[in-house]
């Protein structure tokens, strides 16, 4: 009789500009390309048994799962050292069993919708193509909420809640861009949540 073979898991851990986050990427897709998961709290964890997992370590605040990555957010009383060893670990093992980091089936593509205005096309276009790659390479992600009477609405999940520097790439780098790029409809780029 064949045995099923492990898949090899390899992570390895990246800072980034939130002290109190730390990125755990995978040699795999954990999700779909764009789609992502923030975990605020235990009690969000539902879809994502290795979320719920991670809340078992009591210096973990946040979880975030996106792409092939983990970014877990840790409270202000421990140091990485401390801890992002077994972290690791506890992700390795989790994915080594072959259990998925998050049980969502998406039936449409959650980035675009056909009803969208053609500004809102245009906006979340740019958005995925030029800003996402960019806060993904942080630990974080940026999604699209609303855009009324120039004021572009997004969300900044992962790496990017209560970071330091989110306001500072929020109008810095994401409302420039747009504002460049987009100069006719968008005057301002606001975050919702953090």
């Amino acid at each position: 009789m064949l045995q099923a073979q492990k898949k090899p898991v390899h992570i390895y851990m990246e800072a980034n500009p939130n002290p109190n986050s730390l990125k755990f990427v995978v040699n795999f897709m954990l999700t779909d390309d764009g789609v992502s998961f923030d975990y605020p709290d235990e009690k969000s964890t539902e879809n994502s048994p290795l979320a719920k997992e991670l809340f078992n370590f009591a210096a973990v605040e946040r979880v975030f799962i996106t792409s092939n990555f983990v970014t877990v957010t840790k409270t202000d009383d421990v140091d990485w050292p401390e801890i992002q060893d077994h972290i690791r670990e506890h992700i390795k093992q989790y994915l080594e069993a072959g259990k998925s980091a998050v049980n969502v089936v998406l039936d449409k593509d959650p980035l675009f919708d056909e009803n969208d205005s053609e500004t809102v096309k245009k906006i979340k276009g740019i958005l995925d193509e030029y800003i996402r790659p960019a806060v993904e390479q942080d630990g974080g992600a940026i999604i699209f909420h609303s855009f009324h009477e120039g004021t572009v609405k997004v969300l900044l999940q992962g790496a990017c809640s209560g970071c330091p520097s989110s306001t500072v790439t929020l109008k810095a780098g994401i409302e420039n861009l747009l504002t460049r790029m987009l100069p006719d409809e968008v005057k301002t780029v606001e975050a919702e949540g953090i």
